[in-house]
């Protein structure tokens, strides 16, 4: 959907042109790194005309509404999901430098999980996903210590006391189990906390060895290999985006049904012959 001239706020539009997520934004007007017809600007809710006024951010023109484009990667451990990095890791931007446009991680994975990560350069669709009213899905495999019996498992669907707080309930079910009595476990949650998959099974004292994320939003990696990227298909937009606006991941991406249709009656028989069910039942012949 193209911009019109109706005024936004200066964060979200600069995330809808793809120069940073909406939280980076904000940092970036915070920091005093953003003027809109040559003012300084400090608020990130300060209402603009994509149209009419001029932004600039670091030193630079708002650039032109880009093409909006989303991906999905298959995320490999030993990669961060950030742009820049003091110490020199490798990141996941990397994998994905030959694409046209310039893109952003939808959340984040910690550098030894692998899985699921869209990318994409609308701001305003990953903001909304990341938001935690909006409940969006995330399913993980995860291998841990010894198997959950069904009292951890109950623990995890109740939600589990962290440091920061009690989890929110969550789907879980044991996969399979080891010959070394270990197990894979499939959590979904709909928080995103740092590490909060790891930190669920440390606290019931079954700890990670491996974690992948398999489906984030409902978008899985099933077929793909690590590394790889793929673009989405218009069902999975439309699945994410109907997710972004707050419906259940159940009816998210469904069209709207038209009823169902009516039965054609039944036509009639025309001629002399009675149908079979009538054959036989007129009145008895006088004898």
């Amino acid at each position: 959907m193209s911009e019109s001239s109706a005024t936004v706020r200066l964060a979200k539009l600069i995330a809808a042109r793809g120069v940073a997520s909406r939280r980076k934004a904000e940092e970036l007007i915070f920091e005093g790194k953003v003027t809109v017809n040559g003012e300084l600007v400090e608020h990130p809710a300060t209402m603009v005309s994509p149209v009419h006024d001029r932004v600039v951010v670091d030193g630079e023109v708002l650039p032109a509404e880009p093409e909006k484009v989303y991906y999905l990667l298959y995320k490999p451990r030993g990669y961060i999901t950030g742009r820049d990095d003091p110490q020199g890791r490798r990141s996941v931007l990397d994998l994905v430098e030959h694409l046209e446009f310039r893109v952003e991680p939808v959340g984040r994975l910690d550098m030894d999980t692998e899985g699921a990560l869209l990318l994409t350069n609308d701001g305003n669709l990953a903001y909304a996903l990341t938001h935690p009213k909006h409940q969006v899905p995330k399913r993980y495999l995860a291998k841990v210590y010894r198997t959950p019996d069904e009292r951890d498992l109950a623990a995890i669907r109740e939600g589990v006391f962290l440091e920061d707080g009690k989890t929110a309930p969550a789907k879980c079910r044991v996969m399979e189990t080891t010959e070394t009595t270990n197990a894979w476990v499939e959590v979904t949650v709909t928080e995103g906390r740092n590490r909060l998959i790891r930190r669920i099974f440390q606290q019931l004292g079954h700890p990670v060895s491996k974690l992948r994320r398999e489906s984030f939003a409902t978008i899985s990696i099933r077929g793909m290999e690590r590394g790889q990227v793929r673009p989405l298909t218009p069902a999975e937009i439309r699945r994410l985006q109907d997710l972004a606006d707050g419906k259940k991941p159940s009816s998210a991406g469904r069209k709207k049904g038209k009823g169902f249709a009516k039965a054609k009656p039944k036509k009639k028989r025309h001629g002399k012959h009675k149908p079979r069910a009538q054959q036989g039942r007129g009145k008895p012949a006088k004898r």
